[in-house]
């Protein structure tokens, strides 16, 4: 297993990936108001064009800041790294608009708890990310503690944007 530190800093830019829509996301959604066959939005009013660029490029500059200063151990070269921060960065914003279609297709309300939300992103992130990493980074421990700590951040992050005014809803 690699050290914790070195894994949390992995993860670092998709989380800045998926919380930078809150600050600077808004404007023409993602589905451009088009409806799926069910007749409900593709993936609902709160994901935007601008809020999935500003997250893939928030993502990858905060890789680029750690690329910067660390070489982490289970990438092969820098080049290898910061391609492999830019595809966690665009992972996370994949996974955040599919996590959306599923709660829509599945008739959850915009805003409303949906355990995907708290963990799809960076299931996503992880698969795009894989051809950049060394196999040894993929053991049952470090996913298993990756899934464990964004099920903890994520509602975490999400409460205290909503305490401190930035996002509506608390989850």
């Amino acid at each position: 297993m690699f050290d914790l530190v070195s894994i949390i800093l992995f993860l670092i830019p998709a989380y800045v990936a998926n919380s930078t829509p809150v600050v600077f996301g808004g404007g023409t959604p993602l589905d451009l108001n088009k409806k799926w066959s069910d007749g409900r939005y593709i993936f609902g009013k709160n994901k935007t064009i601008k809020g999935f660029i500003s997250g893939v490029f928030g993502g990858t500059i905060v890789g680029l800041i750690i690329s910067y200063f660390v070489l982490l151990p289970y990438f092969n070269n820098l080049i290898f790294q910061i391609s492999g921060f830019f595809l966690l960065s665009l992972g996370t914003m994949i996974g955040d608009a599919l996590g959306s279609f599923i709660k829509r297709r599945s008739n959850v309300t915009e805003g409303k708890p949906f355990l995907l939300d708290s963990f799809l992103f960076i299931i996503v992130a992880l698969l795009l990310s894989v051809p950049f990493l060394n196999k040894a980074f993929y053991t049952l421990e470090n996913l298993i503690f990756i899934l464990i700590l964004t099920l903890i951040l994520h509602p975490l992050t999400n409460k205290l944007a909503n305490m401190a005014g930035i996002k509506r809803v608390p989850w």
